[in-house]
């Protein structure tokens, strides 16, 4: 479908729409080739496939950090590429992202870096405070929330990225390899805490290379190669 072409009609629990999207960077060269799909309210979706397959370029379409060539995207029914300036930003407040490079901000404690979600749709700090406090207890970072990032190891500070994403209680939440540096048993209670967050009608889509994980929770799984759609396989079962 070219920009300009009507999508049809939805699932009305549909919180992500993509219609035929293709991403090329240069001429004759496809990152995305013609991708659909849906992820409705309360779904949680593996992303798999091989390094270089478009897993990244789709999220990064998804968040509205880059544009389609070709196809339409809709995230909380909004046409991500249609947005003004301004409606960028706003749309991101509604959505959790978790990428692979942290993106903490190096002057700011644990505790601060979480709030900043907060702080950018006016929450009151006293019940920021609270509802930070309480996300960096679920990710075991009570402890470190007055450290600074550089004091964190790798896996502590994708911790605090995962709080950060999950504090404002997202209605999408999109993740590019969330438990990449964490321990098995740590790698286990952080899906375990987004399975949850999915269970209370957030849309998760989590890109992983962990075959493991996908094979323990069982949920949908959409497979890329080489920029196409290869296999979109349903749940397996309900609940990890």
């Amino acid at each position: 479908m070219s920009q300009g072409g009507e999508p049809a009609a939805a699932r009305p629990d549909a919180l992500v729409r993509l219609f035929h999207v293709s991403k090329s960077y240069q001429a004759g060269s496809w990152a995305l080739r013609d991708v659909s799909l849906e992820l409705r309210k309360g779904e949680f979706c593996f992303l798999t496939g091989p390094s270089g397959a478009g897993k990244t370029t789709l999220m990064r379409l998804m968040f509205g950090a880059e544009q389609p060539s070709e196809g339409q995207i809709l995230v909380l029914g909004r046409n991500v590429g249609r947005l003004s300036r301004g409606g960028i930003p706003a749309l991101r407040r509604r959505i959790g992202v978790v990428f692979q490079d942290f993106k903490l901000l190096p002057r700011r404690t644990v505790e601060e870096n979480v709030a900043v979600t907060l702080e950018v749709v006016g929450t009151p700090a006293r019940q920021a405070r609270s509802r930070v406090f309480a996300m960096l207890k679920r990710v075991g970072l009570q402890h470190r929330r007055h450290h600074y990032p550089r004091a964190l190891s790798g896996g502590e500070q994708q911790r605090v990225a995962i709080a950060r994403a999950l504090v404002n209680e997202p209605e999408v939440l999109l993740a590019d390899e969330p438990t990449g540096n964490l321990d098995p048993e740590l790698t286990v209670e952080i899906m375990d805490l987004i399975a949850d967050v999915a269970s209370r009608g957030t849309a998760v889509f989590v890109a992983t290379h962990d075959h493991s994980l996908v094979s323990r929770y069982g949920r949908r799984v959409v497979r890329l190669e080489g920029g196409h759609i290869a296999e979109d396989a349903p749940p397996r079962r309900t609940r990890p």
